[in-house]
């Protein structure tokens, strides 16, 4: 289940709509406030009766989500199964955040102090403990927080995965010590935190900042470089390193640019194989499965890559591009298992760049067509079916398209 948490409650809310309220007024925006062109785009909503800051952002962040939607939509990225809100948390009596703190307070976890509201956050590992209410009431996001984990819990998920901006790292040891004092085990809390893309334009960073309004939207960067290419470079670096995208080497159609040669790979063979007809496809798979087995023929089929263990074991005729690319086809379920192990999706990227450079390998200095005798052009047409499908799978994987031709 994917769910796609929205802070809709909460001071920055507020923020957001004196900002609106003050450019709809032709006042300056207020020094903590929020300015830029998305804040001037929804002056109209200070339009109506109400003048209520709160109400106004939340109101402004409703248009905000639909927009998101939209943006998903044009990234490949598919409908999430929920959207939840942390508004939600607040309603009801008891509400989410009321029931998850009087849970904490009955087993003792809570005190007060200062006129706040604390969680011993410290009994967990935490450095420090952590405000739940402050002095003058108003509750923290930490424990909206809580109550949403809690509420995830709940409805009877065992394993919750959180995906956090970099600026979000020092809450991981509080959230931990929350989830395990409510009796869930931190282990089965997974908590990534992302870090910041740089766009870089002619050796250059663009400077952002969100609340200056200084951005560029997910919109314009699929604009200008397109939706493969921005999928390929958010997903090529670890989650946890600071990627920094460079625009110009993301448009060029050159070998330089790492998701173009992939995707030229793929393209390459397609063209090779639609040359050599899909008769003479079939005759090459059906030779090559019943001289070392049904293995090679398996992706062609929809089986795994690695089905091309049927060729000749130990054989000493293989070129060494031939070796080397086998090796690489045959590593391709082992490389899927630990992405998914260590929620590292830049290694499919990684794998995808590595089999494409060895098939050009392979495509440089072995001959395919006409290659002789019958048997050997017939393995070579193999592996290159073999080669097609998988690095297809890995695009796929990705959420970038496999072209057939370019």
């Amino acid at each position: 289940q994917r769910e796609f948490y929205v802070n809709d409650a909460g001071s920055q809310v507020g923020k957001l709509g004196e900002s609106i309220l003050a450019l709809a007024r032709g006042e300056a925006v207020p020094e903590d406030g929020y300015q830029g062109a998305y804040v001037e785009q929804l002056v109209h909503l200070a339009g109506g009766e109400s003048s209520d800051p709160a109400e106004i952002g939340r109101a402004a962040v409703a248009v905000m989500v639909g927009e998101m939607e939209h943006s998903l939509a044009a990234f490949a990225v598919k409908s999430f199964d929920r959207w939840a809100y942390e508004s939600a948390m607040h309603e009801g009596h008891p509400s989410r955040v009321e029931r998850a703190l009087s849970l904490l307070a009955e087993q003792g976890r809570t005190y007060h102090s200062e006129g706040a509201l604390w969680l011993r956050t410290t009994d967990y590992g935490d450095d420090k403990d952590r405000v739940l209410v402050r002095s003058n009431g108003e509750h923290t996001y930490f424990a909206s927080d809580i109550a949403y984990h809690q509420d995830k819990r709940e409805r009877g998920f065992d394993r919750q995965i959180d995906v956090w901006g970099a600026d979000h790292h020092g809450y991981v040891a509080r959230m931990k010590a929350a989830y395990a004092a409510l009796g869930g085990d931190p282990e089965q809390l997974e908590l990534l935190i992302m870090q910041l893309v740089h766009l870089v334009r002619r050796g250059e960073r663009a400077q952002m900042s969100k609340r200056a309004g200084e951005f560029v939207t997910l919109d314009e960067l699929l604009e200008e470089i397109g939706v493969d290419a921005t999928r390929w470079y958010l997903l090529a670096r670890s989650h946890d390193t600071t990627v920094d995208l460079d625009l110009d080497l993301a448009r060029e159609q050159s070998s330089e640019n790492p998701v173009y040669y992939v995707q030229y790979a793929h393209a390459r063979i397609a063209s090779m194989l639609a040359k050599a007809g899909e008769e003479r496809v079939r005759a090459a798979l059906a030779e090559v499965e019943g001289e070392y087995g049904p293995g090679v023929a398996g992706p062609l089929n929809g089986n795994g890559a690695h089905d091309v263990a049927g060729a000749p074991e130990g054989a000493t005729s293989l070129d060494p591009a031939e070796r080397a690319l086998i090796k690489q086809l045959l590593a391709f379920p082992a490389e899927i298992a630990e992405a998914a192990e260590r929620r590292a999706p830049h290694r499919i990227a990684a794998y995808a760049l590595e089999l494409a450079q060895s098939f050009t390998a392979f495509y440089r200095d072995c001959h395919v067509l006409g290659a002789e005798p019958e048997a050997v052009e017939s393995l070579r047409i193999a592996l290159c079916v073999a080669s097609r499908r998988t690095i297809a799978r890995s695009l796929d994987l990705l959420g970038v398209s496999a072209p057939e031709q370019m």
